[in-house]
């Protein structure tokens, strides 16, 4: 026999006045935890009547009445021989589990926060934990896990990009964020993620204006353009006939050092290092010690370039140009907290390995002073976890010019003939 509508058992079921109970007990089954009793209310009196008809009551419940879910149960399968899910899902719609939604949005969150913990670029520049902290600390964005790790792997990307090649900020966007050359403007969420990763690896308060924020970009090489840009050589012989092989030539050869340009060191011409075993570059952060190198070795320096603190774009520029001609490249720094965030930095961007950074270099150091200032804020060195705790133990800075002797006692033996 075809049936041609709703029971009188359903019909009671659908009355408007039990829509709020279907609606509560909808919303707790649907809270996916143990449901024995739903409290409802305030009930009009209609409403209360339909309840006691429903429960076979023999007197109104109260305005706020708790209902006992084995109870209804009965009643429901008196009236129909369906279940209390089996009906609230036909008047309400699909139950939800809202339990086991938010555990799969914590883990979701927790993946999140862990993934970005984890990073390759987070791990190679310790100083940007404090930044994923902050991420994290902010929360979601829109709540959305998702969008969060979009926004975040953007960030990741522009970090990673950086420095840049004096490029204005609009076509910098364009070129690493997806084509979208709005994308790091004023005021947008990426452009504020960036600029604060920047301000943590450099130990900078966030930039508060609009002045505040380009001078941020400037360092990052966004703002640089080819002529302000600038890094200093000495003892580079580099083979070719361009710009930077044939001004760092002229400057080695009279025991000068050379203030090479972004548009010098990027410039068609090329260079070569010659078929001999690969040479060697150093790499020291202060032209202090460059020009010890100079008083001592003149025109016979080995090559040694200087990225005068923090590399800018034609520092790193010029030192992954050697690289990828099979130069080896060896860095030393500061023994402070900048230092070890400026060779995390230079490590990461370049293909370059520390040079008598380890903590047994520092004690050495240590152990030839008589003190010195607090090394200020630290932040693990990848290449040696331990020399962070020494620094921190001693509490005691160890700029590189205090070192210079150690160091240019190493070039003695690097021979120039190696760049030919």
């Amino acid at each position: 026999m075809t049936r041609t509508g709703p029971t009188p058992g359903e019909r009671t079921l659908r009355r408007p006045e039990l829509r709020p109970l279907w609606q509560t007990v909808h919303d707790r089954l649907s809270s996916g935890r143990p449901v024995t009793r739903v409290r409802l209310g305030p009930l009009d009196d209609a409403q209360r009547e339909a309840l006691a008809d429903l429960l076979g009551l023999g007197r109104l419940p109260d305005v706020r009445p708790s209902v006992a879910l084995a109870r209804l149960e009965v009643a429901v399968a008196e009236l129909c021989g369906r279940t209390v899910r089996e009906t609230v899902t036909d008047l309400v719609g699909p139950l939800a589990d809202r339990a086991t939604e938010r555990r799969r949005q914590e883990d979701e969150r927790a993946g999140l926060w862990a993934w970005l913990d984890a990073h390759d670029i987070v791990r190679a520049q310790p100083a940007l934990a404090d930044w994923a902290a902050s991420c994290r600390a902010a929360g979601l964005v829109g709540g959305s896990p998702g969008r969060t790790r979009a926004l975040l792997t953007d960030t990741l990307a522009v970090l990673a990009a950086l420095p840049a090649h004096a490029e204005p900020l609009p076509v910098f966007a364009a070129r690493v964020v997806r084509g979208d050359s709005h994308a790091l403007d004023d005021g947008t969420r990426l452009s504020s993620l960036v600029l604060r990763a920047l301000a943590a690896l450099h130990d900078t308060d966030p930039p508060q204006s609009a002045a505040d924020r380009r001078a941020g970009w400037t360092r990052a090489g966004v703002a640089d353009d080819e002529l302000s840009a600038t890094v200093l050589t000495a003892g580079l012989l580099p083979g070719g006939d361009g710009p930077l092989a044939r001004v760092a030539r002229a400057c080695a050869e009279a025991g000068q050092a050379a203030s090479l340009t972004l548009a010098q060191v990027r410039a068609p011409g090329g260079l070569t290092l010659g078929t001999r075993p690969a040479a060697v570059v150093h790499v020291v952060e202060n032209p202090s010690v460059m020009a010890l190198a100079l008083r001592r070795f003149g025109s016979s320096c080995p090559p040694l370039v200087c990225t005068s603190g923090w590399p800018n774009s034609a520092a790193v520029h010029l030192l992954r140009l050697f690289a990828d001609h099979g130069a080896i490249l060896r860095y030393h720094g500061d023994f402070d907290g900048e230092g070890i965030r400026i060779a995390a930095y230079v490590l990461d961007k370049t293909p370059a390995q520390p040079w008598r950074m380890t903590a047994a270099d520092y004690r050495a150091a240590v152990a030839r002073l008589t003190g010195g200032p607090p090394p200020g804020r630290l932040t693990e060195a990848p290449w040696d976890p331990e020399l962070t705790v020494a620094m921190a133990g001693h509490g005691i800075t160890v700029v590189e010019e205090l070192v210079a002797d150690v160091l240019l006692d190493d070039l003695e033996d690097v021979g120039r003939a190696d760049m030919a």
